[in-house]
């Protein structure tokens, strides 16, 4: 096995993943509402924090082949929890692109390029995805 992260439990429901080959690091915490601190990212957070950061890594890399120009790209991610069992049945991500005037054929290049990300479609279907686009100049 090559491995390329590591996690190691720190207590209190608290782990320190590492990226090997850079170093970075990021800690994850039990939420408030399963026993934890909330003082961390939660796993759950981290899937929908992965999907979000796909999709802008397709957008950007759909814009460089593409020769689209494009400027600020930011999104805000909404997790809802369902139980038994307890999961993540929906993510809401509504991103905002700064427009540098696309027309319809460039804003539909980015927008396809985000929603065919390898986390969309590692996401089990039951999961519901409700992605928005926004433009602002």
């Amino acid at each position: 096995m090559n491995p390329g992260m590591k996690v190691i439990y720190q207590g209190e429901l608290r782990n320190n993943a590492q990226h090997l080959r850079s170093g970075n690091t990021l800690t994850t915490d039990a939420p408030l509402d399963n026993n934890g601190k909330g003082e961390a990212f939660s796993p759950t957070d981290l899937l929908c924090t992965s999907l979000a950061t796909c999709m802008m890594t397709l957008i950007g890399i759909a814009a460089q082949s593409k020769g689209i120009a494009i400027g600020n790209i930011e999104a805000e991610i909404e997790k809802v929890m369902a139980s038994n069992p307890r999961r993540v049945s929906e993510i809401h991500i509504a991103f905002t692109i700064q427009d540098m005037n696309f027309g319809e054929k460039e804003r539909a290049i980015l927008e396809n390029a985000a929603l065919t990300c390898p986390v969309a479609k590692s996401l089990h279907p039951d999961i519901q995805q409700q992605i928005g686009f926004n433009y602002s100049k």
